[in-house]
């Protein structure tokens, strides 16, 4: 599930990237559900919603060691949760990585596509919401006491005996 899930966020992330680049650049906003959802097209040096556009090489160190320490641990999963969490935090975090890597101005230096825009929000793109449903499921799964091997941690009462 880690691969797939991965493979399928990251594509449809990049594809809808391109269609952007090729549609919306130049453009006006286009509205696309009046009052909620608008196609906005931003190239944003930081990370997100904006922040941090004076350290993008450090954002792309990062997003490069965590998906190097997510396909290592891609191998402990044994539950179905964590996998799709992790295969969507890999799709998100690779797929702006590859926009910091190989669009302008340069490598590890490029400027993410961002072309959704809801209300009151900043603009965003698939790998932002691919991110932000892996933090999502992650702090589910935690709160739920479920490794990524698919075991239940036990719970000890107060003063560390077992129950």
């Amino acid at each position: 599930m880690f691969a797939i899930v991965a493979v399928l966020v990251w594509t449809l992330d990049q594809v809808t990237k391109i269609l952007a680049v090729a549609y919306l650049e130049g453009q006006d906003r286009v509205t696309v559900i009046p009052g909620l959802l608008w196609l906005t097209f931003l190239r944003n040096p930081g990370a997100a919603f904006g922040a941090g556009a004076e350290f993008t090489i450090v954002i792309s160190i990062v997003a490069i060691t965590a998906s190097v320490v997510l396909i290592v641990m891609a191998r402990k999963l044994r539950d179905r949760w964590w996998a799709v969490a992790f295969g969507f935090f890999l799709a998100g975090a690779t797929g702006n990585l590859a926009d910091r890597i190989f669009r302008e101005p340069g490598a590890l230096h490029g400027h993410v596509v961002d072309f959704l825009q809801l209300p009151n929000w900043p603009v965003f793109n698939v790998a932002d919401i691919s991110l932000n449903v892996a933090a999502v499921m992650i702090v589910i799964r935690a709160f739920q006491g479920i490794g990524i091997d698919g075991t239940r941690e036990e719970r000890r009462p107060k003063g560390g005996e077992r129950a």
